[in-house]
C-alpha cells in the first residue's frame, strides 16, 4: 500500500484511503502532497533558525503558504502542477539554508548541520519524486511513531494548512504578518522533533488555533477593508434571462476582477458554494450584473455544473473530476487546477472564460425571482445587538445556535438539516460555510423582526462569529462558555480542523461535531478532548437538543 489519506470526513470506512482518495486524487497526487508538506518542513528549519537570528526572507514566507494551501483537500489534483511546486521548493530550501548560514556568521555563530527533510532535494522527474513521497507520508509516522503521536502531528499538521489557505486570502488582498510567518515556521520546525510527546502537541494544536484566530483576523480586515463591511442583502437565487459565468470557490478579488472585465458584455455573473457571502459586500454587489446565486454546496457541482448554461470558474477549493459535458468550459485559477482544465495564471486574464460564455447559450428564462438573505457578518449583527439583547432579556430569545461548517456528501448529513428545522421557534440560528446549504433555503421566519436564520458569511467569517459571541457575553457580563450559545458543526476538510483549534484555543467548550469525529484523531487523543473541552459527536437530533436545551 502506497497511498494513505486520512486528512478529510469522507475518508474510506473511516480509516483511510489507499487505493484513490475519495475526493478524487490519484495516488500520484496524495503522494506529491505528501512530499510538499516534507518539502515545506525543511524549509522552515532553516528560516526559523534565520528568523531567530533577525533574517527574513518573503519569497520563502510567501511561499511556504501556497505550498501548505496546494495540499489542502479539493485544491490541486494535477501531479504536473506539484512537481513544479517540489521543484521550486528546492529553491526555496536552499535560499532559506543561504539566509540561516548568511545570518549565523554575521552573529559569529557556527550554523546547525541540519538532517531530515532539511536535507532533501527533489528528484529529477515525477516518477523519482513519488518514489520520495511514498518515504515520508503518514505510514511512516505510523510505523515508528505509533497512532496517537501520528494523529496529533496531522492535526496540527493538518491546522496549519487550513490556516495557509485563509493566510493566503489575506496575503493576495496585502495582508500580512511577521507574526504569522513566524508562527508557521516555528510550527513545522517543531514537527520534525523526532519524537514529540502528546502534551507537546496537544500544546501545539492550541498555538495553531491562536495562529488561525490571528489569520482569520487579518483576512476579514483585507476582505472589509478592499470591499466594505457586508450588510444584510437578498440575494436571488433562481436565474436571470441571458449569458451566464457561475464562480466557485472562495477568492473574493477573483470575483472582482471578473466582474471588472465581464462589464457591459451581457453576461450574468453568478456565486456558487462559499462565494455566496460575496453578494452583501458592497464593492462587488454595486456590479449590477452580478445577479444571484446558483446551486448549493460543492459536492453538487458535478450535477450542476452539468445543467448550467454558461461558463464556470473555480477560484479555490473544492474542485471535483469535472464531467466531460462541461469540462471545455469550466476554468481554474490561483492555486486550484485539475488536470486538463484550462488555467488561468496569475494575470487574471479571464477573456477565455467570457469567451466561453458567450458561446454557450445561458439561461433561455427567467426563474421565479425568490431570495435569501446574507450578509450578517460582526459588523452587521453589532449594529441591531440593541434589539437582540433587548430579545434575550425579555425572554422573547431563548438560545442561539451556531449550525455551519463545510458540508460533504458522506451519507448523515442530513443531522444538519433536521436539527435546524427541530430548533425552537424562539430561538436564532447563526450559520456560516457551506453546511448552510443544508437549510438555508428553508423559511425560518423572525422574533420581533430580527431574521431566526442569520447567514454569517464563509468558513472564515467564523472570526466573525467568534466576535459576536464575545460582543453578546460582555453585553450580558458573563463569559463564551454561559452564553445561551451551542455549536454544532460540521467538518469536511482542513480549513475546519483549523477553524475547530481556534474554537479550542477560545477555551470554548461542549461544542458538536459530525458527522463523524476525524479519523486521524485516536481514542486516547479524543480522551484529552473530551476531558478538557468536553468535544462530542453528534448524536440523534433529539438526543442533542434534549441536552442542549434540558
Amino acid at each position: 500500500m502506497s497511498m494513505y489519506c486520512y486528512q478529510c470526513e469522507q475518508t474510506a470506512m473511516g480509516t483511510g484511503c489507499t487505493v484513490r482518495g475519495v475526493c478524487g486524487k490519484d495516488e500520484t497526487t496524495a503522494t506529491l502532497q505528501d512530499l510538499l508538506v516534507y518539502a515545506s518542513k525543511g524549509i522552515s528549519m532553516y528560516a526559523n533558525r534565520a528568523r531567530k537570528l533577525g533574517a527574513v526572507n518573503n519569497e520563502v514566507d510567501a511561499f511556504l503558504i501556497e505550498a501548505l494551501f496546494t495540499t489542502v483537500t479539493n485544491v490541486d489534483f494535477d501531479p504536473a502542477r506539484i512537481e513544479s511546486f517540489l521543484k521550486k521548493a528546492g529553491e526555496i530550501k536552499n535560499k532559506a539554508k543561504a539566509m540561516y548560514e548568511a545570518a549565523a556568521a554575521a552573529k559569529g555563530q557556527t550554523p546547525e548541520t541540519l538532517s531530515g527533510p532539511a536535507a532533501w532535494a527533489p528528484a529529477a522527474d515525477i516518477d523519482g519524486l513519488v518514489a520520495q513521497g511514498r518515504e515520508v507520508g503518514v505510514l511512516s509516522r505510523k510505523s515508528t511513531l505509533g497512532d496517537d503521536i501520528t494523529g496529533l502531528i496531522e492535526l496540527v499538521t493538518y491546522g496549519l494548512k487550513g490556516t495557509a489557505a485563509y493566510a493566503d486570502h489575506a496575503r493576495v488582498l496585502g495582508k500580512e504578518s511577521d507574526e504569522v510567518y513566524a508562527t508557521f515556521h516555528e510550527a513545522l520546525d517543531f514537527l520534525t522533533t523526532p519524537s514529540p510527546s502528546i502534551d507537546d502537541l496537544l500544546g501545539w494544536s492550541l498555538k495553531v488555533g491562536e495562529l488561525n484566530l490571528t489569520v482569520m483576523g487579518l483576512l476579514d480586515t483585507a476582505n472589509t477593508g478592499a470591499f466594505g463591511d457586508p450588510v444584510p442583502t437578498a440575494v436571488r437565487i433562481e436565474p436571470v434571462k441571458g449569458k451566464a459565468i457561475v464562480v466557485s470557490g472562495h477568492d473574493l478579488k477573483d470575483l472582482k476582477m471578473l466582474l471588472e472585465q465581464t462589464e457591459g458584455k451581457g453576461i450574468n455573473i453568478y456565486t456558487h458554494g462559499e462565494m455566496l457571502p460575496a453578494h452583501g459586500y458592497p464593492e462587488l454587489k454595486k456590479h449590477s450584473h452580478l445577479v444571484g446565486n446558483y446551486g448549493g454546496a460543492w459536492q453538487d457541482q458535478a450535477k450542476e455544473f452539468d445543467a448550467f448554461p454558461g461558463a464556470i470558474l473555480m477560484t479555490t477549493n473544492c474542485i471535483q473530476k469535472p464531467r466531460e459535458t462541461y469540462s471545455d468550459r469550466i476554468f481554474t485559477t490561483g492555486l486550484v487546477a485539475w488536470p486538463g482544465v484550462t488555467h488561468i495564471g496569475c494575470k487574471k486574464d479571464f477573456t477565455p472564460v467570457i469567451e466561453a460564455a458567450l458561446a454557450a447559450p445561458g439561461f433561455t428564462q427567467d426563474g421565479s425571482g425568490k431570495t435569501i438573505m446574507v450578509g450578517f457578518g460582526h459588523n452587521a449583527v453589532m449594529n441591531i445587538a440593541g434589539p437582540v439583547i433587548d430579545a434575550v432579556r425579555a425572554g422573547a430569545i431563548k438560545h442561539f445556535f451556531l449550525i455551519g461548517g463545510c458540508d460533504g456528501a458522506k451519507p448523515g448529513r442530513n443531522y444538519f438539516t433536521d436539527f435546524a428545522q427541530a430548533v425552537p421557534k424562539d430561538c436564532v440560528i447563526l450559520t456560516l460555510a457551506c453546511g448552510k446549504y443544508r437549510f438555508n433555503k428553508l423559511d425560518f421566519g423572525d422574533i420581533g423582526g430580527i431574521p431566526r436564520l442569520l447567514d454569517i458569511g464563509q468558513c472564515n467569517d467564523a472570526y466573525s462569529a467568534i466576535q459576536i459571541a464575545v460582543a453578546l457575553a460582555n453585553a450580558f457580563g458573563i463569559g463564551v462558555n454561559d452564553l445561551p450559545l451551542s455549536m454544532i458543526l460540521s467538518w469536511y476538510e482542513q480549513k475546519a480542523v483549523a477553524i475547530l483549534l481556534t474554537l479550542l484555543h477560545l477555551g470554548i467548550k461542549n461544542i458538536k461535531l459530525g458527522p463523524s469525529l476525524p479519523a486521524f484523531v485516536t481514542p486516547a487523543a479524543l480522551n484529552v478532548l473530551v476531558d478538557k473541552f468536553n468535544i462530542a459527536p453528534t448524536t440523534t437530533v433529539e438526543q442533542d437538543l434534549k441536552e442542549i436545551l434540558g
